[in-house]
This record gives structure tokens, sequence and C-alpha cells, in this order.
């Protein structure tokens, strides 16, 4: 019998993911957050076998709740269901440590199996998704140029595209401006791009930002 927590800002997916579960005998618990900082009190609070998160929160990225999730609560599997096209961020995600990744638009049938071979402790990933996961570093052309950047690297470049400074984003990970600045200079560099501005215009246009 599993406890869950449902991340989303969007109080009617909650509500229709909340009346899903329900009717779901496996699960006995289910609780809800709607910003990224209730979510981690949440999960200080009480212990969850799955977490269902969005990554698009209102007050902290989805990315920076599961590197802290993995860190601090490596009990808690976490799936990611999320409006973002599964090519520009599932790959990352996986990578960084979610157990699965399904789009909103799935039917609910789908979600539900997501949940339920997460919570079997395996991972959920899509058949195009499983090809891209298998492919060697050789087929890395034919991925989009984010596809490369590590876990740490993809949460930073997040906040670089959405216009945040590097002292702003030493602030928020609790790493020092200096190790920032070497993160915003591998990006650069892994991406082939020489400015802020630039990433920013890229993450817009592969649907990385809204």
């Amino acid at each position: 019998m599993a406890s869950v927590l449902i991340a989303d800002d969007h109080a009617m997916l909650r509500s229709g993911l909340r009346h899903f579960l329900e009717h779901d005998p496996a699960v006995t618990v289910i609780a809800e957050s709607a910003t990224g900082n209730e979510t981690l009190a949440q999960l200080r609070a009480a212990h969850y076998d799955l977490l269902i998160l969005d990554i698009n929160m209102p007050d902290r990225s989805g990315i920076d709740i599961l590197r802290h999730v993995r860190t601090a609560h490596p009990h808690t599997a976490v799936l990611v269901l999320s409006g973002f096209p599964e090519q520009q961020y599932a790959l990352n995600l996986l990578r960084g440590g979610a157990a699965g990744y399904v789009a909103k638009d799935q039917a609910p049938a789908e979600i539900l199996r997501a949940v339920h071979t997460v919570l079997g402790g395996e991972r959920y990933v899509s058949d195009a998704l499983s090809d891209a996961l298998a492919s060697s570093p050789a087929d890395l052309s034919d991925q989009p140029l984010h596809a490369s950047l590590s876990q740490r690297e993809f949460q930073i470049l997040g906040k670089l595209a959405r216009g945040r400074s590097v002292s702003q984003i030493a602030q928020e990970l609790c790493i020092s401006v200096k190790t920032v600045s070497t993160y915003r200079a591998r990006i650069l560099e892994k991406m082939q791009m020489d400015s802020n501005a630039a990433l920013t215009a890229y993450a817009l246009r592969n649907e990385l930002i809204q």
C-alpha cells in the first residue's frame, strides 16, 4: 500500500489525479501541494512512497525539487508529470534521478500505468524515450544540444534562461558564485553559445521555459 504526494500548481489537475488514485486499491494516502516550498515541507513532515511532480512550479523549479528529493528523501520515488515535451526534458530528468516521465496529455489509464510501474520499483519510460536512453554517445547528434548537459548543468541552464544572475543562482543552490560561473562557462561551451541571451532564446525555442 502506497502513499502519494501530488505536487502541481493547478488545482484542477491535482483534483483529477486524486480522483483516479482514490479508486486505486494500491494507494492508501494521498496528499497535495501547490508550490515547491509546500512540497518540501510536506516531504519533511511525512514519508511518501511516490512524489508526482510538475516541473513548472511557481516558486521553485521542479528540477531543484527533484535534486533535493534524491538527496534528502532517497526512498521517495519521483514521477515527473509535465506539460513540457518529453524529448526536451525527460532524458535529463531521468539521468537526474526521476523514476519516470509522463506527459500531462496522456490518457488517464497511461498515467496510472506510470504510477503503478514506478510504485513497483521499475522505471517508467515511453518507447521513444527508451530508444533515446539506449543510444550510444555516438548517437547524440540526434538529440537536442542540452541532452549533453549533466543534471546540475541542466538545472543551471534553466535558471540562466529565466534571467537569474550568477549570484542569485549561487544563493538559491547554496553554492559559490565561482562554482556557478564555472558551470555557466561549461554550459556555453557544450552548447556552442556565447551569452545568456542565446541560452534564453534556445530555451524558449525548445520549450524548456514558458
